[in-house]
């Protein structure tokens, strides 16, 4: 029997506004390392409807060169899961959209996944985004310990996942459907093809019961229009770190702008 939540979880929340959501993702403790909360309440500030954080890992498979390079230098600046907890133990106090941790699975399990999901319960982290978690291990041992702390677990598809694979993630699923737009890694597109249009409309044909995100190659608006046209927002990554690297801090509001163009 499946556990039914009696509080709808932020993400949930957000996902019943009916518009198109725009997510950031950017990396714990870069530029600096105390910057995390910084950056969080500026976006928040600047009208992001969701923030991924990503806890850096020394061997960041699927990510392309700006967000391996920003994850190993928040390493060298000092970024530790722990460090991080630290850092947002009362982000609540001042931050009410959904916050999500993405990450490897590896750091979760050295920290011991039942302590770690206790941790980003206490701390009001409403979902986890860990790529290297096959969802069979996830449903066989993992399952009940995120519902236990109402944590919300979000499952990648890719334009090469089948249907069946795709129908079983739904089924599992109780947030939205991360669509890695492409197969490449992050920040290794500059705009969408055909192909990915018509994976676009292949997903959106499909009636799915949870909504879509895209992300993977969206860097400005035009980008951020095409990946929400038959889909219910998009995530954009590299480009925001970029801006991070040259801008800093003080760049968000101009950046945002630029994607929501208001």
């Amino acid at each position: 029997m499946k556990k039914i939540y009696v509080l709808m979880n932020r993400i949930q929340q957000k996902l019943t506004e009916g518009r198109k959501l725009l997510s950031i993702y950017f990396t714990a403790g870069y530029p600096k390392l105390e910057d995390t909360v910084s950056i969080l309440q500026e976006l928040e500030k600047n009208g992001v409807d969701m923030v991924e954080i990503g806890l850096p890992f020394s061997d960041p498979l699927a990510d392309g060169p700006t967000i391996q390079a920003s994850s190993s230098h928040a390493l060298q600046n000092g970024m530790t899961t722990k460090v991080l907890f630290e850092q947002l133990k009362d982000i609540r106090k001042t931050v009410s959209i959904p916050v999500l941790l993405m990450g490897y699975f590896n750091p979760v399990l050295q920290y011991g996944v039942e302590a770690f999901c206790n941790k980003c319960s206490e701390i009001g982290i409403d979902g986890l985004i860990i790529p290297d978690l096959p969802l069979a291990e996830y449903n066989t041992h993992y399952k009940s310990i995120f519902e236990k702390y109402k944590l919300i677990n979000i499952f990648l598809i890719t334009p090469q996942t089948s249907e069946e694979r795709i129908r079983e993630i739904d089924n599992a699923s109780k947030g939205f459907i991360y669509m890695v737009s492409s197969a490449g890694v992050t920040g290794s597109q500059k705009g969408f093809g055909q192909d990915q249009q018509e994976y676009f409309k292949k997903i959106d044909s499909l009636s799915l019961t949870n909504p879509q995100i895209v992300g993977f190659g969206i860097n400005n608006s035009e980008t951020f229009k095409q990946a929400t046209q038959k889909t219910n927002g998009a995530i954009i990554g590299s480009a925001f770190i970029k801006m991070l690297s040259e801008k800093g801090i003080e760049g968000i509001q101009d950046f945002i702008k630029s994607i929501r163009l208001v």
